[in-house]
């Protein structure tokens, strides 16, 4: 599986600070738990790849009229 490879799952995501001021993404999906702790300017980078590669995927999808 790529990034570029859909699928027909189903997921939980939740993005919150934790009390040791980490910001936490967290997916559930099926019984597993997937907790990722990053640093607050990590998670700001992140941000800006989100940001950014929605850009993209509106430059990629087609024009509607």
């Amino acid at each position: 599986m790529s990034i570029d490879t859909e699928r027909d799952i189903e997921a939980n995501l939740q993005i919150g600070p934790t009390d040791k001021g980490m910001v936490r993404i967290y997916v559930e999906s099926d019984g597993v738990e997937i907790p990722m702790d990053f640093a607050p300017d990590d998670a700001d980078e992140i941000a800006e790849e989100i940001v950014a590669a929605a850009n993209r995927a509106r430059n990629m999808a087609p024009k509607r009229r």
